[in-house]
């Protein structure tokens, strides 16, 4: 078994320039989810849309889940222009975020209360484009790595890309917009989207600046004149898919989307409606931008390290169900709240245990999936991962709105539902354990 690095160890690799890359990149996939998530829900709270609708819109989410389906594109498509002056994949990321920006932009000529079409429409082409580039940037943080550094360096990887991740969702989209939006500035949200729109635009130049990663590709990567479509399908869909499969074994490799999927649903149960639950039982929109978004964000970049380093000494499958279990389980802070109201101190509490454990789950989570993508078809199984993943967080969990209010608007018996929903994740997360593959990950990381 290779030796595992001390914490001190660790930490000096962020020396290598190639984690600055990688913390920029999650920024940029973190930054979206703000456009079509939060930000979204508050200005249709402040419309006078009910739970139930503002937790639907959240379906637009659901395009993050199939984004499998053009992941061989992306993988192996070359855009005319872009890709001789950037590469596969930066090419890939200035068409995303530039799609990303308009739709941002567009959306600040729509209205919620007068008609949630065009509002739903691009809130999907957000998602749309923002999926489109997670595929890029999971599949290009991999790539910077060699198959031997993997030990060492994924979860190192992993930390600064959730770091970055939150960064974007929660201080610049977060607490930067909803303070724009909030009682003290008081700009209207579609105002509050056009500064967001020029903002995430500002980062296109960084990756016009970042090296392209290798590319590593099979025998027959590329798109040749001469071959047929059937040729192509089976080049780029069948063999990726049959790959993960070859080496994962069918039922190992079902067991593994499975669990992704059920992973963190009442985790994204609570996401989705937290939002709505602060301003319910009192708090302002800026105390939301202070506690929720700059605090939360803040303790969350820095729990991610400290994840990294716990996944790192005592390995990425000890750390998941220790994450899932504390991740559940500070869920019945926010029940707490519900019955308590809104105090500041328990506020503050509730967000630093929340974000802690959030963090932690995360970074094994996508250490875990890293470990299972080949170098070869990289963005294409990393894609299928994380599809199942968030088809979880977004199609399971659209419905969260309409639980409360069948619930009667009781949040405290919601809290304790997304806490016990992580149950049967780590039961199955048990017999994973104890079948993962050889020829998939090191002992490493099999916690031997």
């Amino acid at each position: 078994m290779a030796p595992r690095l001390t914490s001190k160890q660790t930490l000096m690799q962020l020396r290598d320039r190639r984690f600055l890359t990688i913390l920029v990149l999650g920024f940029v996939s973190g930054f979206p989810w703000v456009l079509h998530g939060t930000v979204l829900s508050l200005w249709m709270f402040a419309e006078g849309s009910s739970r139930s609708a503002i937790g639907y819109i959240g379906v637009v989410g659901s395009i993050y889940a199939f984004n499998w389906v053009w992941a061989p594109l992306v993988d192996s498509i070359r855009l005319p222009i872009l890709y001789k002056l950037l590469g596969q994949r930066r090419s890939w990321l200035m068409l995303t975020m530039s799609l990303i920006v308009l739709f941002c932009y567009l959306m600040s000529f729509t209205n919620p209360s007068e008609s949630l079409l065009p509002v739903g429409i691009l809130a999907l082409g957000i998602a749309a484009a923002s999926a489109t580039q997670d595929i890029v940037v999971d599949a290009y943080r991999i790539n910077l790595f060699a198959k031997e550094e993997m030990d060492d360096k994924i979860p190192l990887a992993s930390a600064v890309n959730t770091t970055g991740w939150y960064s974007g969702f929660s201080f610049v989209g977060g607490a930067v917009a909803l303070w724009l939006g909030g009682e003290t500035i008081g700009l209207s949200w579609p105002v509050v989207y056009q500064f967001l729109a020029a903002g995430f635009a500002l980062f296109m130049l960084f990756i016009c600046l970042s090296p392209e990663p290798p590319h590593r590709v099979s025998e027959r990567d590329g798109i040749s004149e001469k071959q047929s479509f059937s040729e192509w399908f089976h080049d780029h869909v069948i063999l990726p898919f049959g790959d993960f499969f070859k080496r994962c074994g069918f039922r190992f490799g079902f067991a593994l989307l499975l669990f992704l999927l059920i992973f963190r649903i009442g985790e994204a149960m609570l996401g989705r409606m937290s939002i709505i639950f602060y301003p319910e039982i009192g708090f302002s929109t800026d105390e939301i931008a202070l506690y929720s978004r700059f605090l939360g964000g803040l303790s969350t970049v820095i729990f991610s390290i400290v994840g990294a380093l716990i996944n790192t000494r005592f390995g990425i499958i000890r750390g998941m169900f220790i994450g899932g279990i504390v991740m559940a389980s500070s869920n019945l802070l926010y029940a707490a709240m519900a019955v308590v109201g809104p105090e500041p101190w328990l506020f503050v509490v509730t967000l630093l245990v929340d974000n802690f454990t959030q963090a932690f789950a995360v970074v094994a989570v996508i250490s875990f999936m890293s470990y299972f993508a080949s170098e070869v078809y990289t963005g294409t199984q990393f894609a299928l991962m994380t599809s199942i993943s968030n088809f979880g967080r977004t199609t399971l969990s659209a419905g969260s709105g309409a639980i409360v209010d069948g619930l009667g608007g009781n949040w405290m018996i919601f809290f304790i539902i997304t806490t016990v929903a992580v149950i049967p994740a780590l039961v199955l997360l048990l017999w994973l354990a104890k079948n993962i593959p050889a020829n998939t990950v090191t002992p490493h990381n099999r916690d031997e």
